[in-house]
């Protein structure tokens, strides 16, 4: 799966023309997470193929700003401190993260600079 991160104008159905483009397209929102962003919004996607959700977003006139390459966990028990545990491992390998959120099933979506490193750390 890949993160694409996508620019919306801020505006009434700028965010419903992406989910409605990608529904056109076949394409699940596998998970996904938004916030504004110096006069932008910006909206992460969690696809599992990019090539088509590109096309179908671009196609209503939004901007794919990025494709990254993710690291996707298994749901965290509900406890207090799981979360903490589990990147508290990966910064002490030195690993940086700059992107987290969750899927639709709970599932952890992390990025960073190297995710290869990142995914060793994670799953350690």
């Amino acid at each position: 799966m890949k993160d694409l991160t996508l620019v919306l104008v801020d505006k009434p159905g700028t965010l419903a023309d992406v989910f409605e483009a990608l529904g056109k397209a076949g394409v699940n929102a596998v998970g996904t997470c938004g916030f504004p962003a110096a006069g932008e919004g910006i909206l992460h996607v969690l696809v599992e193929d990019p090539d088509a959700a590109r096309r179908a977003v671009e196609s209503v006139g939004l901007e794919v700003r990025a494709e990254r390459d993710v690291v996707v966990l298994d749901p965290l028990p509900a406890q207090p401190g799981t979360g903490g545990a589990v990147l508290r491992r990966i910064a002490n390998q030195g690993v940086n993260v700059d992107l987290a959120y969750l899927t639709e099933d709970g599932r952890v979506v992390l990025s960073g600079d190297d995710v290869p490193a990142l995914e060793r750390a994670a799953r350690s």
